[in-house]
């Protein structure tokens, strides 16, 4: 599968405020972002594959391959384009092993080491950050800077997406890593109009 990492949305409900999530949602892919990752803490497993079951549909309207967090089983049972880790999940061996070939595998990484690895046990392409600090992941760690995440780009040859506090006016900044693409959150959920969010973002990306 061609996977354009460009604009990477990770959910997260509380972020949305008042607005309707999955409207949020659909407005954000109308405006221009490439892949879907659904990232929900503090939900049952049901409510997990319930919401991934929903996004799952209206990823597939888009085009769009969803992206399951964390969860292997979830990722299993709705069929997801494909499964995300960090370091504290399952060994990446492992998740390729069950999740299988034909499915994109993320990897969260700090640090050239971590990406080494992510790369040499079959990772698809590796989530690198925080680039900056950043309000929406709580455990994310000390920010690596655009210098931390070019020379993680720099040690592997696969896809590279930047994460943690990327927003319109440090978009630039991260593109000059050469990087793949970046990952946000709050910088379109937590917008009132999510597709004007992403559509600023992805034309800043393809200027």
């Amino acid at each position: 599968m061609a996977v354009d990492y460009s604009l990477y949305l990770i959910t997260d409900r509380h972020l949305v405020g008042n607005k309707d999530f999955y409207r949020s949602v659909i407005k954000a892919l109308e405006g221009g972002v490439t892949l879907l990752q659904v990232r929900e803490k503090n939900v049952s497993s049901r409510e997990f594959y319930e919401i991934s079951l929903k996004l799952k549909k209206i990823a597939r309207q888009y085009d769009v391959p969803l992206i399951i967090n964390d969860r292997l089983d979830i990722a299993l049972a709705v069929d997801a384009d494909g499964l995300h880790i960090g370091q504290d999940d399952l060994p990446v061996a492992t998740a390729r092993k069950l999740l299988g070939r034909e499915k994109i595998l993320g990897y969260s990484v700090s640090n050239e080491e971590e990406a080494l690895y992510g790369e040499r046990h079959g990772a698809d392409y590796l989530g690198a950050g925080p680039v900056y600090a950043t309000d929406s992941k709580k455990d994310a760690g000390r920010p690596i800077g655009t210098e931390g995440l070019k020379k993680i780009k720099q040690t592997v040859n696969i896809p590279v997406v930047g994460i943690g506090g990327i927003s319109a006016e440090n978009l630039a900044d991260v593109k000059r890593t050469g990087a793949d693409g970046i990952s946000v959150i709050s910088a379109i959920l937590s917008r009132d109009d999510t597709y004007r969010a992403a559509k600023e973002l992805i034309d800043l990306w393809n200027e």
